[in-house]
């Protein structure tokens, strides 16, 4: 009996000798002697030849999506602090250094047998009336007004505040004179007046005042 073959000259099985149960041609299943395929087979394309690795393109290199970049970051270079603006830190401010306060004359006050008050400002001056010329100056303790003020010098005394004393010092620049505790003063000497001292002026007993130092 003889062996079965392929009659499709597109197969490779083509003139190929087939086992005698084959009825279809196992590679394009082409029927074999009298079996006739119900179901008609489509042609075999034979694939193009493909050209020789030389004269073929070359294929650009694609990346593998897993493939990482193979580069280095690059290193910076190291800070140098010394160059940074810092932020000025606001301390407390030093206190300053303590300065005693200035010293101040205690304040003198003259008063009047009648209840008048005549006070010294600053830490000297002068006793007296002021004058009627223009252009003078009055006293520091001006008793213009007073009772038997014509007694009254323009310029009867002159109090200063002695700081090698500690206290006031009054000099007699009059011409009815001076009496301090009922003690005549002689002109131009400095006398210490201390706080509760009885102060008159001329011999009449006429102008008198309590000296009060605070």
């Amino acid at each position: 009996m003889p062996a079965n073959r392929c009659p499709n000259p597109s197969c490779e099985y083509f003139n190929r000798a087939l086992p005698n149960n084959a009825k279809v041609c196992p590679w394009c299943s082409t029927p074999i002697g009298n079996v006739v395929s119900t179901t008609p087979q489509p042609p075999i394309q034979q694939q193009p030849s493909q050209p020789p690795a030389s004269q073929q393109p070359p294929i650009p290199y694609q990346r593998p999506a897993t493939e990482q970049p193979n580069y280095q970051v690059p290193q910076q270079a190291p800070i140098d602090y010394s160059t940074v603006y810092q932020p000025r830190v606001s301390y407390p401010p030093t206190p300053p250094a303590y300065t005693p306060p200035p010293q101040r004359a205690p304040a003198l006050k003259l008063i009047h047998s009648t209840g008048r008050e005549f006070h010294l400002v600053g830490e000297g001056g002068y006793i007296g009336r002021r004058s009627q010329s223009p252009g003078i100056a009055p006293p520091e303790i001006d008793l213009t007004g007073i009772p038997s003020e014509g007694i009254v010098s323009r310029r009867h005394a002159r109090i200063d505040w002695d700081w090698s004393q500690n206290s006031y010092m009054i000099v007699d620049m009059s011409t009815n004179g001076i009496f301090l505790n009922n003690n005549p003063l002689t002109p131009g000497m400095q006398y210490r007046l201390l706080n509760g001292d009885l102060l008159r002026f001329g011999q009449d007993n006429l102008v008198n005042f309590t000296i009060y130092v605070v």
